[in-house]
């Protein structure tokens, strides 16, 4: 009988003695493949590729912080984002640190392989502390109602043991499809829990990560967060019946409809976003030539806020210069200026909207 108070140093390694790919969930792979294909591929095609890693992946920290009961608005995000050496929250700062920690481990995989070391520095760059694997004993995992649910396994050596067992699953070559494969991987790193915090949030960051690494994204583009905190129960059932019950089916079915509607929606959005852009260009070489130009439309798409230092930065001309080509753009009703304190923000409103909605 599995006992929820005792470290769960038992935790077998992947992949399960079970047959996982049931007809089931090889059919939901399909879809889910499908789905992740589109969205490559629609990503791949867009004209400036910063922007949906710089203003969607904030969509992403927002949302896997949330999770973890880290809050903040999208205003105040995007604000913080737009100048991280201006003040902002400890919530704010969290969630711009998800981002950072996401691109490192984005560059990272390009020269060297995802494990045990970059885990560490994902976390590392989470939390801003020297955080490593857990040497100190204690850990539980509760409930709202104080309860305890889940004991994760204990003793520094026997958890870097289940790390190299994890790694060495990642990166078998075997006949697993890969997001079944990054369905499991989700699960054993969520009940390894190796840091004293941060998990969840590393453990999201792994799984973007490992369909780069597999390459069924060229981009970190897939943000599984928001189907999260709409399916919540849902996910801590699964981790939880799986680990108690061996209830493989329903876990990875759940993932894997997680990545279909999510590659759904994002595919949609980006769709909105290319045509938003498509008809602003329009506008502004019709009725404002003489400040139009593809960077400049492009640099306004890369977040919902800009100020001048952001167009001085690109080049774009003088500070008067850039001042000019915002205002024009505000004139147009492209951008509405916005005074915050010291600051004048240039805010993108359709695009925060289709960003955040």
């Amino acid at each position: 009988m599995f006992d929820r108070t005792t470290p769960h140093n038992a935790l077998p390694p992947l992949p399960p003695a079970t047959v996982v790919e049931t007809p089931a969930v090889l059919k939901k792979a399909i879809a889910a493949s499908r789905a992740l294909a589109e969205l490559k591929g629609m990503a791949e095609r867009m004209p400036n590729q910063a922007m949906l890693i710089d203003s969607l992946v904030l969509q992403e920290a927002r949302a896997s912080s949330e999770i973890e009961n880290v809050l903040t608005t999208n205003d105040e995000l995007y604000i913080a984002a737009s100048d991280e050496a201006q003040p902002a929250s400890a919530e704010a700062k969290e969630v711009l640190r998800y981002r950072q920690a996401l691109n490192h481990g984005f560059r990272q995989i390009r020269s060297r392989p995802l494990a045990t070391g970059l885990f560490v520095e994902i976390v590392q760059l989470l939390k801003q502390a020297s955080f490593d694997i857990r040497r100190t004993p204690g850990t539980r995992i509760g409930n709202t109602r104080g309860e305890i649910i889940y004991t994760p396994p204990e003793g520094e050596q026997v958890i870097r043991d289940k790390l190299r067992e994890l790694e060495n699953f990642m990166h078998a070559e075997d006949e697993l499809d890969v997001l079944v494969k990054m369905a499991l991987v989700h699960y054993q790193f969520e009940t390894i829990h190796p840091f004293p915090d941060g998990n969840g949030r590393a453990g999201r960051i792994v799984n973007i990560l490992f369909l780069v690494d597999r390459g069924l994204l060229n981009l970190p583009v897939l943000y599984l967060s928001r189907y999260i905190i709409e399916h919540k129960n849902a996910y801590y059932d699964g981790l939880r019946r799986v680990t108690e019950d061996g209830a493989w089916e329903d876990w990875l079915l759940y993932m894997l409809d997680a990545v279909e509607q999510t590659s759904i929606r994002t595919q949609r959005q980006i769709t909105d976003i290319l045509a938003l852009m498509e008809e602003v260009r329009e506008r502004v070489q019709r009725e404002a030539p003489s400040i139009y130009s593809k960077d400049l439309i492009e640099l306004v798409f890369r977040q919902p806020y800009s100020k001048i230092p952001f167009l001085e930065r690109a080049g774009m001309g003088t500070r008067q210069t850039c001042a000019k080509y915002l205002r024009e753009l505000e004139r147009l009703g492209v951008l509405a200026g916005q005074k915050m304190g010291r600051e004048v923000y240039f805010i993108n409103q359709r695009l925060f909207q289709l960003l955040t909605r």
